[in-house]
């Protein structure tokens, strides 16, 4: 049985992945024995993470790239299939921007997109294509519980995760029949940095917490197993699924 959870002899790429879920989800799948590629939005900034997973004994590089911006998103895809065959994406970097949606800036509004939505897209369809093309491949977007509703001022962040969970189901259905899975991950309410100002709010970290059947938010690590799940064999008959991983919010 624990085979069927060994990512031995895979690649995984992960954007996000110098703090909080996407370190976590990285130093998950190298420790089921994945070698990492690990990016961030700025040169360094993955140096933390990948010392944790060499320091465990695993394998793992770091990548760059601003993913509002199409052309380094394009670069980093290019950069990340020289270093050789990616065989897990997870699409985890992500923005958030908060504000009234009568004052919402349209110039906000356009980089959570294009980080959060257009940046995992473009690199699903890049490395999807070599997927296609050995017929094998495992694809994990990071949606949110505001996949499912909307959230309060935050509507560029909402229609991104909205449209994250369409995209993965819409994947899905083109590239199943190529033994290519493609889920999302909703996590609940996780202690990050997205999620500062929320824990900061007295009000709204008290009526959040009271929601949660586990009692608690959530802590990066929370996300390993789920992760692992999907990037390996385990899952191979798993495909456009949004997995909750909330300490039951929705059930509440």
């Amino acid at each position: 049985m624990t085979a069927l959870f060994s990512l031995t002899g895979q690649r995984a790429l992960v954007t996000g992945a110098s703090r909080g879920l996407g370190q976590a989800i990285a130093v998950a799948l190298a420790g089921a024995g994945a070698e990492l590629i690990c990016t961030s939005s700025a040169a360094g900034g993955c140096q933390e993470t990948v010392q944790k997973i060499v320091a465990a004994g695993g394998k793992a590089t770091a990548l760059a790239a601003d993913l509002s911006d199409e052309q380094a998103v394009e670069q980093l895809a290019k950069d990340a299939m020289t270093i050789g065959q990616i065989d897990i994406l997870v699409n985890c970097g992500g923005t958030i921007f908060r504000a009234p949606a009568h004052q919402f800036p349209m110039s906000e509004w356009h980089k959570v997109i294009a980080v959060n939505l257009d940046a995992a897209f473009l690199l699903s369809q890049r490395l999807g294509a070599e997927m296609i093309a050995r017929k094998q491949g495992k694809i994990i977007n990071i949606a949110s519980m505001l996949s499912y509703s909307g959230g309060i001022t935050v509507p560029a962040y909402t229609a991104s995760k909205h449209a994250i969970a369409g995209v993965t189901k819409a994947l899905a259905n083109e590239w199943a029949h190529h033994n290519i899975q493609v889920n999302a991950i909703a996590p609940g309410y996780f202690r990050t940095d997205n999620t500062a100002a929320l824990q900061a709010d007295t009000e709204r970290n008290a009526a959040i917490t009271a929601r949660i059947p586990a009692a608690r938010w959530g802590e990066p690590e929370d996300l390993a197993g789920a992760a692992v799940f999907l990037a390996s064999a385990a899952s191979d008959y798993v495909n456009g699924h949004v997995l909750a991983v909330d300490g039951g919010w929705l059930a509440r």
